[in-house]
């Protein structure tokens, strides 16, 4: 038979527990464990935005049936974007020109490698012999134009001056094939999600010209390793076009609308 003890001051007169009942109710309840506190999520760095508003200083650009020159409406609206990343603090911005200065093809490129900028866009209000064509448009980097418009504009821009060719080191020219193949890939299907995105977000209100997204070979678009993009607003060889592109509300609708397409681009990315 166990042995009882009697424990008058703890379970008053003529209660009797066996040993382990006793220290059971003596052992001190535990105490639960505190679950460890998570670690603060860590914000991601703001990315870096590249944003080249075409021509400037002595290159005025296209000039619209009224006298608009396409150089002003490239810098309202690249400073207008400029602001409207940096207020939401998700990114910073890198703009290629904020004046009226004139910055060679080849500087533009390098301004935003030199950064290592997330994504390069490049802004134009181009001018083309059809003055009923209008519409925005978005053009991703090709070694051959889609159609001779794009053709037609790419060689316009590309006349300002000559890209410098890029260094890439002392590699074989095996391995530098194979490195400049697999980056430039890469980096062409990024500029192929930020041009959809574009598209996705830009209409309504803008409407686009048929087949918005094409292909040339544009020098500012050359960077390997930068997702680059160029944006044509629309065409102030037309009446129409000229006339809103020279509004200060469609160039804020304008910028309003690459914030959300830029969003769409880094979310996408982030899947």
């Amino acid at each position: 038979m166990q042995r009882r003890l009697l424990l008058r001051g703890m379970l008053g007169a003529g209660s009797l527990l066996t040993m382990g009942e006793a220290l059971a109710q003596a052992r001190p309840a535990a105490q639960p464990v505190p679950a460890p506190t998570p670690p603060p999520t860590r914000r991601p760095p703001p990315r870096l935005i590249a944003i080249d508003a075409g021509h400037g200083g002595k290159d005025p650009g296209a000039i619209g049936v009224r006298g608009t020159h396409e150089k002003t409406i490239t810098i309202a609206v690249a400073q207008d974007l400029a602001r409207r990343l940096t207020a939401n603090g998700r990114y910073r911005v890198a703009l290629t020109r904020d004046d009226d200065t004139f910055v060679a093809l080849a500087d533009r490129v390098r301004h935003a490698r030199e950064r290592k900028a997330d994504l390069f866009i490049s802004l134009h209000a181009d001018s083309v012999p059809n003055p009923a064509t209008r519409g925005f448009s978005v053009y991703t980097l090709s070694e051959t134009a889609s159609d001779d418009l794009a053709a037609g504009l790419a060689t316009s821009q590309n006349a300002v001056d000559r890209l410098a060719g890029i260094e890439l080191g002392r590699h074989s020219r095996q391995v530098r094939s194979i490195l400049v193949d697999l980056l430039h890939r890469d980096t062409a299907n990024a500029s192929s999600h930020m041009a959809q995105s574009l598209l996705d977000h830009f209409q309504p209100p803008f409407q686009p010209i048929q087949r918005p997204h094409r292909q040339a070979n544009f020098a500012v678009l050359r960077a390997p390793d930068i997702p680059s993009i160029l944006v044509e607003m629309g065409f102030i060889s037309n009446v129409e076009d000229e006339r809103a592109l020279a509004q200060r509300s469609t160039q804020t609708k304008i910028a309003d609308r690459l914030v959300v397409a830029i969003d769409g681009f880094f979310a996408a990315r982030r899947v």
